[in-house]
């Protein structure tokens, strides 16, 4: 089976064409040498793949007939990335959050109604006591 279609069928890509683009691009490797979206996968393969940042590795127990369900994608692959991976996308997720430091450019949306709401408060107590 070519190595886009598998790993459109196991669930890595939700459609080929995105699997193929992959495969152009070097994205995929398999038993270490870049692979070409036609290039056939084998039971005992070893894939690396690199989607949304984290290196995904791969051992390819079966080739399945067609795309499968989710809860039947680990009879057909075994996933070997290591957790330290996922650790560290959740820290890149928190490092965004806190990128744009404060006071420099536009306030974001949240800023502004907090804004406003800080300066609507400021109103009302100013006009208590008149």
């Amino acid at each position: 089976m070519r190595i886009d279609k598998y790993l459109w069928c196991v669930r890595y890509y939700k459609t080929r064409s995105m699997a193929t683009e992959a495969a152009k691009k070097g994205h995929i490797s398999v038993n270490g040498q870049a692979a070409k979206p036609s290039r056939d996968v084998f039971p005992t393969d070893n894939i690396t793949l690199r989607k949304d940042q984290i290196n995904y590795k791969l051992t390819v127990l079966d080739i399945p007939l067609n795309r499968l369900g989710a809860k039947l994608v680990d009879l057909y692959r075994k996933d070997e990335t290591p957790a330290e991976a996922f650790e560290h996308l959740a820290l890149m997720k928190l490092s965004k959050e806190h990128y744009r430091a404060n006071g420099t450019g536009r306030p974001t949306k949240k800023e502004r109604r907090e804004i406003d709401d800080f300066i609507s408060d400021d109103d009302s107590f100013i006009g208590n006591e008149e």
